[in-house]
């Protein structure tokens, strides 16, 4: 186990790769490429979502959570998160052995015949599910991600719950996507969560990871809008 790669988890795994970019922090180049390899390597193992990258066994017993801290609700719900996240994760690496391409192409393929199947006006599954599959495609990794994008924001529009919030959405996961899109419709959504994200942001809160990882990315929130 090194400081990004959790043997026993893949959640914790991209969760500390998530986090190095999050945070602008570099991660050493043999490091990405230990990393890279061990999530290639699960790709299309069994508990796998659309032949991804397969979740631990520890993952699905004690479940994971969302970087912005929200709660996976569900067994699909985890596979399916976990995969998509560890695309973007293996993206954001940018390692580019044959094993690592390969896997890609393949869990690329999965999702792609996944969303063929049951993409819906820019909608998939559960809140949850859309938000981590959209989270992806804020890097690319399909051929049309910047139309998958735009289709999903657009919907998101139709589930404000008049609050500064969304109906079905995760709010911060929301705006982990949101902050990452250079894009007329995000910044629309931006503009209309603001109010709320200055409300949170002046209240006192706890000083674990999770509530770090919330008071910086709703700063950085605000900042697009100033």
């Amino acid at each position: 186990m090194t400081k990004y790669l959790f043997n026993q988890s893949l959640g914790k795994t991209v969760d500390a790769v998530n986090e190095a970019y999050f945070f602008g922090r570099a991660i050493p180049k043999s490091e990405k490429v230990n990393v890279a390899k061990w999530i290639a390597n699960r790709q299309g193992l069994p508990n796998s979502y659309a032949n991804m990258f397969a979740p631990t066994e520890k993952d699905l017993k004690e479940g994971v959570v969302l970087f912005t801290g929200e709660k996976i609700g569900s067994y699909v719900a985890t596979r399916h998160i976990l995969g998509e996240e560890a695309c973007r994760a293996l993206i954001l690496l940018d390692v580019h052995s044959a094993e690592v391409n390969k896997a890609l192409k393949q869990a690329r393929e999965g999702i792609e015949q996944k969303l063929s199947e049951h993409w819906t006006e820019g909608v998939y599954c559960c809140g949850n599910c859309t938000v981590a599959l959209w989270h992806h495609l804020t890097v690319g990794g399909l051929e049309y991600s910047e139309n998958f994008i735009d289709l999903g924001i657009k919907a998101l529009k139709k589930h404000r719950d008049g609050k500064g919030r969304w109906r079905r959405f995760p709010f911060y996961y929301t705006l982990l996507v949101l902050n990452d899109l250079e894009d007329k419709y995000a910044d629309e959504e931006i503009h209309y969560a603001s109010k709320g994200c200055e409300r949170l942001l002046n209240r006192k809160t706890k000083e674990d990871n999770i509530s770090k990882r919330r008071k910086v990315l709703l700063q950085k929130v605000l900042e697009k809008i100033e």
